[in-house]
């Protein structure tokens, strides 16, 4: 199982590298258009977690929809990674929220205010490649699994992906599942 997830893992790494940047630009806007019809008619959501793109990963930019969603007064959060751990620390954004590089690449915002989880109702999930019934393979760290098994089991986890999912791929007890990814062109709903 880890040798068939290590294997998609590196294929869509690839595939995403592969992208130029006016196609990645061009799929985010795509997303975040996918992202909007998805909201359309929820307007009980108000507060949405964000994961914010790593540069050399090649991840879907969510900058627009954090745009999008304060301009539509909805409240924005991100984590960040807590030291030699695999929990994070939940940070509520504003629009003038600075972002800084930090160590892995990972956006980090500055001067955030850390808040706890409750009231948080939808998560953006970062992803490699998902499949149609909702499995998702990350980058293998296991901090969104950890995270998403923290939180309360009516929290909306949203997947982002350039890419059409696979038939089936491996998954494990620890894995936690999407209930929604949204793609270029289409929305999937598991």
């Amino acid at each position: 199982m880890k040798e068939e997830k290590a294997k998609l893992r590196e294929l869509y790494k690839s595939k995403r590298a592969h992208l130029i940047s006016a196609e990645k630009l061009h799929y985010s806007f795509e997303i975040m258009n996918q992202f909007k019809v998805w909201l359309s008619g929820r307007d009980r959501l108000t507060h949405f977690h964000l994961f914010f793109p790593i540069e050399k990963q090649h991840e879907v930019n969510t900058y627009i929809i954090k745009e999008y969603l304060e301009a539509n007064q909805k409240k924005v959060y991100t984590s960040i990674i807590k030291s030699k751990s695999l929990e994070m620390d939940t940070l509520l954004l504003n629009p003038k929220t600075v972002f800084e590089e930090g160590k892995i690449g990972i956006p980090v915002p500055v001067n955030a205010e850390k808040v706890e989880t409750e009231e948080l109702q939808v998560i953006l999930v970062p992803l490699l490649v998902f499949d149609k019934t909702g499995n998702r393979i990350g980058f293998g760290k296991g901090y969104y699994d950890v995270f998403l098994n923290g939180l309360k089991p009516e929290v909306i986890k949203v997947g982002l992906s350039y890419f059409l999912p696979e038939e089936n791929i491996p998954s494990e007890k620890h894995d936690m599942r999407l209930d929604y990814c949204i793609t270029p062109e289409k929305i999937f709903t598991f």
